[in-house]
């Protein structure tokens, strides 16, 4: 086998992916705090991440973390995580199959005139609602997939944005399987 044969499969082996992974924890102090120190103590980068107790009985909490890495560094990453004593379960969303993912934003704009108007129009367009109005400002909340928050962010910039809020990702799988 030669050199050129065999390079295309490393390449596509050390391809960086998007990944979503949803964790199942005991809701207990510190078990954050031992998830972002895992990440950190190995370089890894979270991109997004949620917290919510999901079973307040049972003191389960999910974490929901986007994170980016070859499939080698993600295999690494859930091996840690599985690990640690707090967590159940963890599951690659972007693995197990199309994921819906959310997000909600809130942006504030600032502006006068045409510049308002156009505020309005581009929130009726994306769907946003409208949390507060003044003469001079709107705080509009979004809610939708990431690509589309970031379009909004983007457009709205130009009509006066002056402030953002982002919840991170929330995600669940696809089908009749639930954590």
């Amino acid at each position: 086998m030669n050199s050129q044969t065999h390079y295309p499969a490393q390449t596509v082996s050390q391809a960086v992916h998007r990944h979503t992974l949803a964790i199942i924890v005991d809701n207990e102090p510190g078990v954050l705090a031992r998830i972002a120190g895992l990440f950190s103590g190995r370089g890894y980068n979270i991109e997004s991440l949620t917290v919510s107790e999901t079973e307040h009985e049972k003191h389960i909490s999910r974490i929901t973390i986007v994170t980016a890495g070859t499939t080698n560094v993600i295999e690494q990453i859930k091996f840690h995580l599985l690990r640690l004593v707090p967590v159940h379960r963890v599951d690659d969303l972007t693995v197990n199959g199309e994921a819906v993912e959310r997000e909600l934003c809130m942006v504030k704009v600032v502006g006068k005139g045409d510049h308002r108007v156009e505020a309005m129009r581009l929130a009726a367009a994306f769907g946003a609602r409208t949390l507060d109005a003044t003469l001079e400002s709107f705080i509009f909340e979004l809610t939708g997939a990431s690509d589309e928050i970031e379009r909004f962010i983007k457009l709205m910039t130009v009509v006066g944005l002056t402030e953002v809020a982002r919840t991170g990702i929330a995600a669940m799988s696809r089908g009749s399987e639930s954590l």
